[in-house]
């Protein structure tokens, strides 16, 4: 199993620049792939803005939005930027997509929150008509650079049949977000049994997260994590790995599930995470 670290991209706080010296220093450390989370209605940074930047200081590294919810975008905007990080960064990018369970993004982006599993297919069929140089939205010329694999390959997130019937059109694989192992193992498991019943070749590419704060840093974390996710934080900060014991039970137990790749976010901003979680577990 691979293992990737999220860039601090939504901690309160965080510099700018932080986030493109976060990026070398964790390619420099061999972590596979850097990952964004993304929402609209918290004063994060931009997941495009943030994966262009690191992929422009980098050289090998993997880069994945984990996720974008893309029924809040529009999806002209969405196929143009992701063309563009994936040129930019030599094909290195991995968008991660999800319709997000909180109306307050979709009230912020002036989108129905009841309309978001819609948006979402007919955004997804857009986002790939444009990547494949077709004229859309009465545009006159196309609206984006063609992808270096001529897609840019999709991890769709969610736990409901539609995530499933989605990664089977439009995937190259799955994404868990912050489910604990045991969640992960039998849903990973139905994508790979509706991959098989598609037809579709080779198998599911399945990642999944988990948050952490190492070196006495669990207190802000969980402060974060409670800004973040209101009053489900202090849940999620509970199970947290916080040591390099936990670090690494916490991976053999989704390497068991059958993940792929896994992500460790970061709960506090602090450049020493990335240090100490190499120590841990590379």
């Amino acid at each position: 199993m691979k293992i990737g670290i999220g860039l601090p991209n939504t901690i309160p706080g965080t510099p700018g620049r932080l986030l493109v010296d976060w990026a070398r220093h964790a390619e420099k450390l061999g972590f596979s792939s850097l990952a964004t989370i993304g929402r609209v209605a918290y004063p994060s940074y931009d997941t495009m803005a943030t994966l262009a930047a690191a992929g422009a200081v980098t050289e090998r590294i993997g880069l994945i939005s984990n996720i974008l919810l893309i029924p809040t975008h529009d999806p002209v905007m969405v196929a143009k930027a992701a063309a563009s990080v994936d040129q930019i960064t030599g094909g290195r990018f991995t968008m991660g997509i999800g319709v997000g369970t909180r109306d307050d993004d979709y009230h912020a982006s002036g989108v129905p929150f009841e309309e978001r599993g819609r948006r979402a297919d007919a955004g997804l069929d857009i986002i790939h008509q444009a990547w494949a140089g077709r004229l859309v939205e009465g545009a006159r010329k196309p609206v984006t650079p063609t992808p270096v694999a001529g897609v840019v390959p999709i991890l769709v997130g969610g736990t409901s049949d539609a995530a499933i019937r989605r990664t089977i059109r439009w995937g190259v694989g799955w994404t868990a977000g912050g489910s604990a192992p045991e969640m992960v193992g039998p849903f990973a498991e139905r994508v790979r049994a509706a991959w098989r019943e598609s037809g579709r070749e080779a198998a599911p590419r399945i990642v999944a997260l988990s948050y952490f704060a190492l070196g006495g840093a669990e207190a802000d974390g969980a402060a974060n994590l409670s800004d973040y996710y209101g009053d489900f934080g202090p849940h999620i900060a509970a199970a947290m790995p916080k040591n390099a014991g936990a670090i690494n039970d916490t991976a053999k137990r989704f390497e068991d599930a059958g993940v792929d790749e896994l992500m460790f976010d970061p709960t506090v901003s602090d450049a020493k995470q990335v240090d100490l979680l190499a120590e841990a577990i590379l």
